[in-house]
């Protein structure tokens, strides 16, 4: 591997706190700490993104590098560090937050001239780790690795896994904070992504009204990741305002389109480049209920519920604003460009939908068809994904009972099957008003609703094996995810089994780690 090819641009730009310190600490007026990873005796390598390796530029795996993927062992152009930001958690100013156990080893520059920053995740304490101890256990290892790498092929901005590996050491954790902890295996998973800056960055440094240094990340910021934007002085502030806003409403339409429930969407975990970050206790959406959210944290309040996402990201870009407020300060364009957030982000939702059911553009009365869709979906308990693959494969004749009975997580009454009868009639009179044919309707569903996604359950029963030692449903789940609108294992599109609906890890979680 290329080791010697990673930089950091970063520390040379920015004030920082250069003494490595790793006692937990507020770390006023700068943007990162140096730190050194924990380091680990007896590492052993699980699983190796090869192609993403190359295309970020760091080349073949040999066995020397298993040093490297766990933080052994750094060469001297490896100065490690993790960043400080703020952020709002469950809608309350939490102040200082931070890397708490993500240490970044810089960036790297491929043969094309593109930058990628590397992360480990796992790799021991910071100044933010906040009390605990900056590693990371299997579980939530290997939900990051696969999930990032499944979003990724779903075609979900997202941040990448690069690699994962145990530890060798076991790690304290209380997975439902029931005053139970037990030992796990620790790992260590490597994340990639253009930048890992999120809103907090903003946040910390507005809070502390360091203006300067706010406004010179802001510019780095532009220049790096947004070069569509060439206007400048506050004009660029604008518009890159504007932009972080149509891209984090084109996520989350994303993120509905695939059913994907993140949990935990505190400022701090919001990108600054629109991307999925931070994959904590999420879930794919296994039956459709608004009301969903898979985070035991988030109850009873369900801030952070499926149908909720769209609503919370807005809010978190009003904090957003309020950080830039002192470089941008103009209230009404922030106000109008916020409040103009809705139309779009419902707008794209609904264009989303339009794909998804096959149909050639958007009409007068599709918002009261989808409307009507939502409370049918929620009454029958249909499961999300698999409604849009049967709905595929509908034809004349076909006995509706038997067709959408297996995707269903209740029985099917004989007033829920009239309900249903009367949607599909309904569906296939709008289909009928179709200026394309139904060929390439079935194209447009084919290439917007995914025949796999990543459940709960089948990643439970991957960290099962992974702990026992084996790993033939990792390299399975993971030819799967690689091909998701294609169904290469008919044994995973099923829906969840009944015998793990109050498993933990399988349809809700905490977030432990």
């Amino acid at each position: 591997m290329n080791i010697e090819r990673i930089s950091q641009s970063f520390l040379k730009k920015f004030p920082g706190d250069f003494s490595n310190n790793p006692m937990q600490r507020n770390t006023p007026k700068v943007l990162f700490s140096t730190i050194q990873p924990a380091g680990f005796d007896k590492p052993q390598l699980i699983a190796f993104n090869e192609t993403l390796s190359e295309e970020i530029g760091l080349g073949t795996f040999e066995e020397k590098d298993l040093d490297f993927l766990v933080g052994n062992h750094l060469p001297d152009n490896v100065q490690t560090y993790a960043t400080a930001y703020a952020g709002h958690q469950f809608g309350n100013w939490a102040g200082q937050l931070g890397d708490g156990r993500a240490i970044l080893a810089g960036e790297i520059t491929n043969t094309s001239g593109k930058r990628t920053e590397i992360q480990w995740k796992g790799a021991g304490a910071t100044p933010y780790s906040r009390h605990a101890d900056g590693r990371a256990v299997l579980r939530s290892s290997v939900r990051e690795y696969l999930m990032s790498e499944a979003m990724y092929h779903l075609g979900v901005p997202t941040t990448r896994a690069l690699s994962l590996a145990f530890t060798g050491e076991d790690v304290v954790r209380d997975i439902m904070y029931n005053g139970n902890p037990q030992l796990e295996k620790g790992a260590v998973v490597i994340r990639t992504a253009e930048s890992f800056l999120r809103f907090g960055h903003f946040e910390l440094m507005s809070a502390q009204q360091e203006y300067k240094t706010l406004q010179e990340l802001l510019d780095f910021t532009i220049e790096n990741y947004y070069p569509e934007i060439t206007s400048s002085d506050t004009q660029k502030y604008k518009d890159f305002f504007e932009s972080i806003c149509t891209r984090t409403a084109n996520l989350m339409v994303e993120w509905f389109r695939v059913g994907f429930v993140h949990g935990v969407m505190n400022t701090d975990n919001m990108s600054i480049l629109g991307l999925t970050i931070d994959y904590g206790p999420y879930s794919m959406m296994d039956e459709y209920d608004l009301n969903f959210t898979p985070n035991t944290t988030d109850l009873p309040g369900r801030r952070y519920a499926f149908g909720k996402q769209g609503q919370i990201s807005q809010w978190n870009l009003w904090q957003l604003a309020n950080a830039l407020h002192p470089l941008i300060k103009d209230e009404k364009f922030l106000e109008n460009t916020l409040n103009s957030y809705g139309t779009y982000f419902w707008e794209a939702h609904d264009k989303m939908l339009c794909q998804k059911f096959g149909f050639d553009e958007l009409k007068k009365d599709d918002e009261e068809f989808f409307t009507n869709w939502q409370g049918l979906m929620q009454e029958l308990e249909f499961d999300y994904t698999l409604f849009f693959n049967q709905l595929e494969k509908l034809a004349t004749g076909i006995d509706l009972k038997e067709h959408f009975s297996s995707i269903s997580y209740s029985f099917l009454t004989d007033e829920k099957l009239g309900k249903l009868k009367n949607f599909i009639e309904k569906y296939e009179f709008r289909l009928n008003s179709n200026s394309i044919s139904r060929e390439e309707s079935l194209q447009m569903m084919a290439k917007s609703n995914p025949k796999f996604i990543l459940r709960n359950y089948l990643l439970y029963e991957c960290i099962e094996e992974i702990n026992n030692g084996r790993t033939e449903m990792l390299n399975k789940l993971t030819e799967a995810l690689e091909n998701p609108y294609k169904e290469i294992f008919p044994e995973f599109s099923n829906k969840r089994p009944s015998g793990y609906d109050d498993t933990a890890g399988c349809s809700t979680l905490s977030c432990s780690s």
